[in-house]
């Protein structure tokens, strides 16, 4: 397919995981692709961001619209979780949370709306399952992935009459080479491989590329009549009850 071709793209966190996987997607579907993330990306063009300094989203889109003349694809991927039990954060912590995985894609959309405009563009953001539910010792993590889904319909209702869509994907276990390290640690990675697989319906974990899938259509043309949605990427996780 060819969907994306003379598209720009910009892809945050683009250099590992899940958006990674977006950025070869968009790519392999035509677009010239950017990637903003805080070291260099050898495969795409790549923006050396740090997402905790509020001045480099602005930065990032101004040196693509500069080397491209044009956006028409913003994903905002890039991210961070900390483990930690809300009496056990900082609250120095808590900031940098919410700042890389709310403020940031905040900032990256603030920045970007002109050029979308422009371009009748596209915005997706990654959000997470746990936007809806939580694990624990997330509290910084979840809070952070809800906020970013109503940033999501707030971005949609604001801009809609202006030709922008924005819309997110909540993605659950996915086997980013971040889990699969996560997993390779324990003790026994094979029992909880196995086990992992078990509380997901369709019965396994999932890939980055099936993500990147569900972004592109709603990055492309085709979903030209969806906005404001959130779409779970789970195996089916959010829907299984525990057992009794």
């Amino acid at each position: 397919m060819t969907r994306f071709t003379d598209k720009v793209a910009l892809v945050t966190g683009g250099r590992s995981g899940i958006g990674r996987a977006i950025a070869t997607r968009l790519a392999n579907e035509g677009a010239r692709v950017f990637t903003a993330q805080r070291g260099k990306d050898p495969e795409f063009e790549g923006l050396v961001t740090d997402f905790t300094d509020p001045q480099s989203p602005a930065r990032a889109v101004a040196e693509v619209a500069a080397r491209a003349g044009r956006l028409d694809v913003l994903i905002n991927s890039a991210g961070m979780m900390q483990e930690a039990r809300i009496e056990d954060m900082s609250l120095e912590d808590w900031q940098k949370n919410l700042t890389v995985n709310l403020t940031a894609p905040f900032l990256m959309i603030k920045a970007a709306l002109p050029h979308l405009r422009a371009t009748q563009g596209t915005i997706v953001n990654v959000g997470s399952i746990e936007g809806l539910g939580s694990n624990p010792g997330h509290a910084a993590y979840c809070a952070s992935k809800a906020g970013l889904h109503a940033l999501t319909r707030a971005v949609a209702v604001d801009h809609g009459a202006e030709g922008i869509r924005c819309n997110a994907v909540a993605p659950g276990w996915i086997d980013t080479d971040l889990n699969l390290d996560y997993i390779a640690s324990l003790d026994d990675p094979a029992t909880f491989a196995a086990r992992i697989g078990t509380i997901h319906p369709i019965g396994r974990t999932g890939r980055p590329e099936e993500v990147a899938a569900l972004v592109a259509f709603l990055a492309a043309a085709e979903s030209g009549f969806v906005t404001g949605q959130v779409y779970t990427v789970d195996g089916g996780r959010m829907s299984k009850l525990s057992l009794p």
